[in-house]
């Protein structure tokens, strides 16, 4: 079936509207509404009432000539350009010449007329026609997607460029709906923005991705039509049935949302740009699909940025971390240092200068001395290179089938050798503990230094009773004791490194042992809890699963 196109004649001799009339009506390849007018005020208010497709107008009119309606067509009627063909009744290459100079899209002569050169030249003029307002079009498209892509890449924040989007696409495409779908690393995801629920989330299954396949993959920038139908069979009805009843959608537009990699040829799937449309069936055209696709580039170039920039800051803020936790490692070490250094120098001047006069036992005690000072400044290096590995996110968990059982009592027999008479170490046990997944390294480094803080904030000695609970799913163990507690307002900061309890006094310490456990204790998928009273001790619990849920 052939299109239909509208065209005026504006001539005052009725015999020659009637030539062109049965010319143009002879023509096998189109089909045409003809309009007529005698005058050029005739022509000029049919101009504004209905759109034609193409002109004939004679030069020579009553009341004006074609040469100065053409003028008055062109400046009040006509927003997109529409052909004339002039008509005049003589050949005179002046009047020729001045209307093709004002833009006419042909003259003709109308003595030398015939059926033939009438059709072809028409059918120039609409082929002309469409192509020129395919120009504007595209014009008027690049235009307003540079608008958007500008308004889009006007900030840095990526939850700002979302909402830009959403709101630019709903503007340019006149749609009830539009979203920004982001995939998980699971191939899940969510919504991250609507422009009519901003930032509900929406659980949506795997069955999402299967969609992109069947439209033309996840590796190709593509456009699709996908009509409710080819949702249903997609399966995201079986997988979130709600979602199509919220968004009661007839008609949805959905392009990829692709961000470059280093890879040659290979981009990185983020997410979906989808239109929505609920008011009625709607047939996307192809330039809705090429807006679309537009806009997805330049918000795919805008969130690239905005996770550049969000990358920078993060690693400015850690460089800033790691620069004042270097900071205070330098300050902890010279204050923690000063006062054994100065015990150690005191001891081995006293045996260098006075050792001959020095019995055994004040020889012994003496070297005491030295020994426990440099255990002290040892342990305090072990826990500054531990807590640093932490912080530099490079500490190796090496997790192996474990006896907890046996694990804890020899660390509690080790601990038995070396503590004052003061303290009673209790262990106690009950459950399976036998089975454990865990890094052997990382658990002695949690007893140690809860057990270390038990004891050294307990100075005048007392109970410390290590109990150990095992169910068949988790290990559960605290150090319970009876020392100075902690007061509350300092009990919030204290798996922070470098935090103490503002009741220590004079007792030594660096204020890292309750952050190393709380670090090693989550890489083994569990957590740590603290309970205090100022004056009746302090109860640290630690809950471990016995099976890894997760590779490492």
């Amino acid at each position: 079936m052939l299109d239909t196109w509208t065209l005026l004649i504006i001539d005052d001799c009725a015999a020659d509207r009637n030539i062109y009339r049965r010319y143009l009506l002879k023509d096998p390849h189109q089909s045409y509404k003809i309009l007529e007018a005698d005058c050029a005020e005739d022509g000029l208010a049919l101009c504004q009432k209905i759109h034609c497709h193409v002109i004939l107008l004679d030069f020579c009119l009553p009341d004006m000539s074609g040469l100065e309606l053409f003028d008055k067509l062109k400046q009040e009627i006509f927003e997109i350009p529409v052909p004339v063909i002039m008509l005049t009744g003589r050949g005179d290459e002046e009047v020729a010449v001045q209307a093709m100079k004002q833009g006419a899209q042909d003259y003709l002569v109308k003595q030398y007329l015939k059926p033939d050169v009438l059709q072809l030249a028409v059918r120039n003029a609409i082929k002309q026609s469409c192509l020129q307002a395919q120009l504007c079009k595209n014009r008027e498209r690049q235009r307003l997607i540079a608008t958007t892509a500008l308004r889009i890449r006007q900030s840095l924040d990526l939850e700002q460029i979302l909402n830009t989007a959403v709101a630019e696409v709903q503007q340019l495409l006149k749609c009830n709906r539009v979203m920004v779908y982001q995939f998980a690393p699971d191939i899940g995801g969510k919504t991250v923005a609507s422009s009519v629920d901003s930032y509900q989330t929406i659980a949506l299954c795997n069955n999402i991705q299967d969609v992109c396949h069947q439209v033309g993959g996840e590796d190709h920038h593509w456009g699709c039509k996908l009509p409710i139908s080819d949702v249903y069979e997609a399966g995201l009805d079986n997988c979130y049935p709600n979602l199509l009843e919220q968004f009661n959608t007839k008609a949805n537009l959905v392009v990829p949302i692709n961000l470059s990699t280093h890879e040659k040829r290979k981009d990185k799937l983020w997410g979906l740009l989808i239109a929505h449309h609920s008011s009625g069936e709607r047939q996307w055209q192809s330039d809705e699909v090429e807006i679309l696709n537009e806009v997805s580039v330049q918000l795919a170039i805008a969130i690239q940025q905005a996770e550049l920039l969000a990358q920078t800051q993060a690693a400015l803020v850690k460089e800033k971390q790691l620069n004042a936790f270097k900071s205070k490692i330098v300050a902890t070490v010279s204050h923690e240092y000063r006062t054994p250094l100065t015990s150690i120098l005191a001891a081995a001047s006293t045996l260098i200068q006075h050792s001959h006069r020095l019995d055994e036992s004040k020889q012994q005690r003496l070297l005491g001395i030295i020994e426990q000072k440099a255990r002290s400044m040892s342990k305090l290096v072990d826990n500054m290179l531990v807590v640093n590995q932490f912080e530099l996110d490079k500490t190796k968990f090496k997790p192996i089938p474990l006896d907890l059982l046996q694990f804890f009592c020899d660390l509690i027999e080790q601990e038995r050798e070396t503590v004052s008479d003061r303290y009673q170490l209790i262990f106690k046990t009950t459950g399976n503990n036998t089975y454990l997944w865990g890094d052997r390294g990382l658990l002695q480094q949690i007893f140690v230094n809860l057990m270390s803080n038990a004891l050294k904030y307990s100075p005048h000695g007392g109970n410390v009773e290590f109990h150990l609970i095992g169910t068949d799913s988790e290990v559960m163990f605290y150090i319970k004791d009876e020392g100075i507690g902690i007061p509350i307002a300092d009990q919030k900061n204290l798996f922070k490194s470098f935090s103490r309890g503002s009741n220590v006094g004079t007792i030594p310490g660096t204020g890292l042992g309750l952050a190393i456990a709380k670090s090693c204790v989550e890489l083994h998928g569990g957590s740590i809890t603290l309970f205090s009273q100022m004056g009746q001790g302090t109860k640290v619990t630690v809950s471990l699963p016995k099976q890894l849920t997760c590779d490492y």
